[in-house]
């Protein structure tokens, strides 16, 4: 004979954890200094940072919270930076671009005419060896 099923008691809906309001600021790195609002109706959201003082607004919609402002923020932190980069490059990249490219300089500034010097002397060493051995 088998044993008879143990009714189990159903559970109770699981409880969700609370999103975040405050965070970490990326300027001063002040540990829940970031706080945020939220205006649903005109749907835009606030951060400012209690330390520092950085602020930033953008927009959002029904389903937006604040992390998601957050997150944002973020984004829009990282594209600045990445376009600072990119514009330090370029002008690093090409100091010469208004300038006609012939009137470029060939050498390293300040190494006078030793690089651009020509004294008629053919650096063949391929050439010189073989003369050394025609004459046995």
């Amino acid at each position: 004979m088998g044993k008879r099923k143990k009714s189990s008691k159903p559970q109770g809906p699981k409880k969700r954890e609370p999103l975040a309001q405050q965070f970490q600021c990326l300027f001063c790195n002040h540990e829940k200094a970031v706080s945020v609002k939220i205006e649903k109706k005109q749907g835009v959201g606030h951060l400012s940072c209690k330390v520092c003082g950085q602020t930033f607004q953008t927009g959002t919609n029904y389903l937006s919270h604040a992390v998601d402002v957050y997150s944002d923020w973020i984004d829009a932190c990282d594209a600045v930076a990445k376009e600072a980069a990119d514009g330090v490059g370029k002008a690093a990249a090409a100091p010469y671009r208004d300038i006609d490219p012939s009137s470029r300089p060939t050498a390293p500034v300040g190494s006078g005419d030793f690089y651009n010097k020509d004294d008629g002397f053919i650096d063949d060493d391929d050439v010189d060896a073989e003369a050394d051995y025609a004459d046995e």
